[in-house]
């Protein structure tokens, strides 16, 4: 497996940077960090935030992750900064790369995202656009993992929404070996240009794609669902809660996934609409490990790009 050392890539803008041997290390990272492994080996060092969506869960597990690190975090506001008032990505990233060690981004365009990398000579973080939500993912695979020992022979079913989620879900199962199914109403799959970079990062990927969640369901190992209308979406809410009729996770659906299966969502979750407030409770729900594990997913991506040591 490669190390932090070998790993090539600077920037984590899409799981679809990382290796296989990558995505393991980081997860395995995470699990390290998780058990109490205790290092301030970012001590001086300073992430800034900028953040042009709202965020619970990212920001402050960012914040942590960093504090943990014995780091330091600066929240660069887009609306009490030059970043608002439309000063050039490229003079912002290379004046905050002089600044800042590290800059973890929220934002719609993936564009955007990119344009920050070129011209930043700091790591650039993903910390969720519209299209990829990779941060994310690193703590769905270790909430996997500490579940089920590893990862063979699973099935991991995603029931709902084609969005940022499901994409980084796609290229890291695909990664990983991971037979996944996704169940999205027909019009709400996932983004087809993901699909095809799925597979050219694994030919033998097992993704499956289908409109009736029961299919994607039955046999599950995982279920994994999100907010049917995500951030910026919101004037579509009504007619997407509609078309969404049926692909709720509820007591029903559940029956056809396996006896010990486990239950996630990657929060905020709008209880009665995506999830039931009965399996959000239920001993099969992970949810609130999942969300915990983003801080220790955090401390390991941090680690890996800053520090390029193992611990």
């Amino acid at each position: 497996m490669q190390t932090s050392k070998d790993s090539k890539f600077n920037h984590f803008l899409s799981i679809s940077d990382l290796t296989k041997d990558d995505l393991i290390y980081l997860i395995n990272l995470a699990e390290d960090f998780k058990n109490n492994i205790i290092s301030e080996e970012l001590k001086h060092k300073v992430l800034g935030l900028i953040f042009n969506k709202a965020s619970t869960r990212t920001r402050v597990s960012f914040q942590v992750a960093m504090s943990r690190l014995g780091g330091t975090t600066i929240d660069l506001n887009p609306n009490t900064s030059q970043i608002g008032r439309g000063e050039p990505i490229k003079d912002t990233a290379r004046v905050l790369s002089r600044y800042c060690d590290v800059l973890a981004i929220r934002t719609f365009s993936q564009e955007e995202l990119n344009e920050y990398a070129k011209w930043s000579t700091k790591p650039i973080i993903n910390a969720l656009t519209d299209i990829e939500h990779p941060c994310q993912v690193l703590a769905d695979f270790l909430t996997i993992k500490e579940h089920f020992g590893d990862f063979n022979n699973l099935v991991f079913t995603y029931v709902g929404d084609g969005n940022n989620v499901a994409n980084s879900l796609i290229l890291a199962a695909s990664l990983l070996g991971i037979e996944l199914r996704i169940a999205s109403p027909k019009n709400f799959e996932p983004d087809h240009e993901i699909i095809k970079k799925s597979f050219n990062l694994n030919p033998k990927n097992q993704l499956k794609i289908t409109n009736d969640p029961a299919e994607a369901v039955n046999g599950a190992n995982v279920i994994y669902t999100d907010v049917w209308s995500s951030m910026g979406q919101e004037k579509y809410k009504e007619d997407k809660d509609n078309n969404f009729e049926g692909f709720t996770i509820d007591k029903n659906l559940v029956s056809f996934a396996k006896e010990e299966f486990i239950v996630l969502h990657c929060l905020p979750a709008y209880r009665g609409k995506e999830i039931t407030d009965e399996i959000i409770e239920s001993h099969n729900s992970k949810i609130f490990d999942q969300a915990e594990n983003r801080m220790h997913s955090q401390q390991a991506l941090l680690s890996f790009l800053l520090s390029k040591t193992c611990i």
